[in-house]
């Protein structure tokens, strides 16, 4: 067994490298535009594979510095707080409560499926817990919080192992299916973006009046450091509380606050040109990272029941995407991207829903709503809503958790 270890300079290279053959590859394949693949995705997921053949087959692992994946993430969602100007709320309306409400019962469904599941292949209803939103939702993150505790409670073997899993084979699946269940909504609704020419004119005039220079560059990492900073010390004030929220969440708020008290002061105004460009180069990079990274071979040693259990979650979140949400949001180009971001965040990540939603309006045309709705349910409400979920269900004697 031979491990090659890069260092974080190297490790920098090498995630570009694969970002740039993702694109390449991006713009060559007709298939991965068709069904709106994004690059990072692309990229990642053959290193991915290329990896487990290396160590499965010669006995030869990669050692990657990831010192700077978990601050990259934290920096796109302090962007899409600096981004959200109160004024835009007014826009998103009622759709923003029908979508919350949308995601809040999803979280319950798959809660249920996994629970039932579990008790179906008499397992443990915690193993169904971990097989829903914990890890679906909540991502890595949650469930290692969660793993922990309830390892220990409830004296379960393994479950780290398992929770680490089953939230990287949600990662792989909501990255892969985002993009084509939003372009089989709009090839068999026959649905259309905005004009190309109108969307093109307007983001000439965006680009006349909100160039990226020097000085927006320095005073938008300096916000986002700030937010970083801030962040952090706000996660370590509500630890051991047993309410667990992610330390993004707490950087968003940030953003969210730091935006919304600047735009009355003319001299204190960003610029959302810049904070995007900031936001797309670490959401690009992390994604990159985190799936370049991903340890396939676990994935292939997992347990029959479990993957039985992410099956039959895939197909209760397309079948929910397809006749609730996109029916409950309008039925339109907004409701198809709107779901297409939805699979991303409730089986994968926000991030990873931020770059398929990207991928599509590339390809269809802009979606401002989307772009509104989806990072403010799936980067801040819906960790809230699946924290008290979660924690009512384990309160529940019905299932196993109670006391």
């Amino acid at each position: 067994m031979q491990t090659i270890e890069l260092d974080l300079i190297h490790t920098i290279l090498v995630s570009m490298i694969v970002l740039f053959v993702g694109r390449m590859l991006v713009a060559k394949i007709g298939a991965l535009q068709r069904f709106s693949i994004p690059a990072p995705v692309v990229g990642g997921g053959l290193v991915a594979i290329a990896l487990a053949f290396a160590d499965g087959l010669a006995g030869l692992k990669f050692s990657f510095n990831m010192a700077l994946k978990d601050s990259l993430l934290l920096m796109f969602f302090t962007t899409i707080g600096l981004a959200a100007d109160a004024r835009m709320l007014k826009k998103g309306g009622i759709k923003l409560i029908v979508f919350l409400a949308i995601s809040a019962a999803l979280i319950i469904v798959q809660n249920v499926v996994g629970i039932g599941a579990a008790l179906a292949f008499d397992l443990h209803p915690a193993i169904g817990m971990f097989a829903g939103s914990i890890t679906l939702v909540g991502g890595h993150g949650t469930g290692a919080a969660y793993a922990g505790r309830l390892g220990e409670t409830m004296n379960l073997q393994g479950v780290m192992e398992l929770a680490m899993a089953a939230a990287t084979a949600g990662l792989v699946i909501g990255a892969v299916l985002g993009g084509p269940i939003t372009e089989y909504l709009i090839k068999r609704h026959r649905l259309s973006g905005p004009a190309e020419a109108a969307t093109e004119e307007k983001l000439a005039q965006e680009a006349e009046t909100d160039e990226v220079s020097s000085r927006t560059l320095l005073n938008t990492l300096f916000l986002v450091l700030a937010c970083l900073a801030g962040g952090k010390a706000l996660a370590r004030l509500v630890e051991g509380t047993g309410f667990i929220l992610p330390d993004f969440v707490f950087c968003l708020l940030l953003g969210v606050v730091i935006r919304n008290s600047t735009i009355f002061v003319r001299s204190l105004q960003m610029s959302d040109r810049t904070i995007e460009t900031v936001g797309d180069v670490a959401l690009s990079l992390f994604l990159v990272m985190a799936l370049m990274t991903m340890k396939l071979l676990d994935l292939a040693n997992l347990a029959g029941p479990l993957l039985v259990i992410l099956a039959a979650q895939t197909a209760v979140m397309l079948v929910f995407t397809v006749f609730v949400t996109y029916n409950a949001m309008g039925r339109n180009y907004d409701a198809a991207v709107i779901s297409g971001g939805q699979v991303g965040f409730a089986l994968s990540s926000t991030a990873c829903a931020l770059a398929i939603m990207k991928a599509v309006t590339q390809r269809h045309g802009a979606s401002p709503i989307a772009f509104l709705i989806v990072p403010m349910v799936g980067a801040f409400f819906i960790d809230i809503v699946n924290a008290l979920v979660i924690q009512g269900t384990l309160a529940l004697p019905l299932f196993g958790f109670g006391p």
